[in-house]
């Protein structure tokens, strides 16, 4: 019996879902990349380049046994997939964990390691000599950017502008004033309930000074301006129907199973699902236990029983920097505000790269 997994994504739930079935399975894991990218320390790095190689950890620390291919999916169909370079991978099952693309820099547009840490630190050179920051977008990254500019640099003054009315919406009372409070404390300036006008006539991460209007006739001046706003499913390869057909947002319906509906020996994971939450690693890595216990199950020829169940609440670990930072995470009881020491310990002052070392070793870059 032929036992081969493809696994197209080596992200959060692609790395952990192949490293989870290489000892009962051959697996392919596929991949544009030549290392893992832990794409939530891309902040950090920004604010502190020597930071950036926590960020990287080559595939091929990754698995003992299973092959990694550095290409790009271009197409998938049930018995497989095909890949930018022309190559055919059969599979018996199949993964697609591709996850979604974000502007820069909160996740690297480079392939390369090497050219990933190059732009890191260029736009790091760009970023000391701007005075005032504009940070288009007050969601998790736009924040966590802010928090960690003004880590680094307590005197730069940095703008946060978002059309949404509230900060955090859907979460409890509690975080969204604590989370006001630490803003305050760092001197962020929100904008909120307004949009611009117009994008800025700059590029994004250089310095050049420019000013731009608010929908709601506010000039803001700035030297520099990043774009925290935008996540698009990477789901171009699955356009042509031969697998699925993709929701409006080009996302991959699933079933409870995870498995993509029509299929039970294809499986998607993470952003790229349909599942109604906020997406997140961690939960991309919740969806990599429940497929590689299906999978695991299937191999040994008996019937796959694990499910995943949404959070019927929002969760999240939201760093201001090492130090602040705010969270919100479920209990037996319903969902609890977490205190800063906490989303500090578990995020904050290492972006999890503790658990990427026990992941994949000590070899980083």
């Amino acid at each position: 019996m032929s036992r081969t997994v493809a696994v197209i994504g080596g992200g959060y739930g692609g790395a952990a879902v192949a490293k989870a079935l290489e000892s009962e399975a051959d697996v392919i894991l596929i991949d544009p990349r030549d290392a893992f990218v832990n794409s939530a320390g891309s902040l950090r790095a920004l604010a502190r380049p020597d930071w950036a190689a926590n960020m990287f950890y080559p595939y091929a620390t990754l698995l003992t046994k299973g092959t990694v291919i550095r290409d790009r999916a271009v197409a998938a169909d049930p018995a497989g997939v095909t890949l930018a370079s022309g190559q055919r991978v059969e599979a018996d099952y199949l993964v697609l964990a591709t996850g979604s693309s974000y502007a820069y820099p909160a996740k690297p547009s480079s392939h390369s390691i090497s050219e990933a840490i190059n732009d890191l630190r260029q736009t790091h050179k760009e970023l000391i000599d701007a005075e005032r920051v504009l940070i288009l977008g007050a969601g998790p990254v736009g924040l966590e950017l802010a928090g960690e500019i003004k880590e680094v640099w307590p005197h730069k003054h940095v703008t946060v502008v978002d059309p949404v009315e509230q900060l955090a919406p859907g979460f409890l009372p509690e975080l969204r004033e604590d989370l006001h409070r630490q803003l305050d404390t760092l001197d962020i300036t929100l904008r909120l309930g307004t949009g611009l006008t117009a994008l800025p006539p700059t590029e994004p991460g250089r310095t050049e000074a420019f000013t731009v209007t608010t929908s709601g006739g506010e000039e803001i001046s700035a030297d520099i301006w990043f774009r925290a706003f935008g996540v698009n499913a990477n789901s171009d390869y699955l356009a042509d129907g031969r697998l699925t057909t993709l929701t409006p947002q080009g996302q991959v319906p699933v079933t409870g199973t995870l498995n993509v509906r029509g299929h039970d020996h294809v499986y998607a994971i993470g952003d790229l699902t349909d599942i109604a939450e906020t997406k997140m690693a961690g939960f991309a890595m919740q969806h990599a236990e429940v497929v590689a216990k299906n999978i695991t199950a299937q191999l040994r020829g008996e019937r796959p029983t694990e499910s995943y169940q949404p959070l019927p609440f929002p969760m999240i670990l939201m760093p201001l920097g090492p130090r602040g930072g705010v969270g919100q995470l479920p209990t037996p009881d319903g969902p609890t505000v977490v205190p800063t020491e906490l989303v500090s310990q578990i995020k904050g002052n290492d972006i999890f790269t503790g658990k990427f070392v026990e992941q994949f070793g000590p070899t980083a870059v």
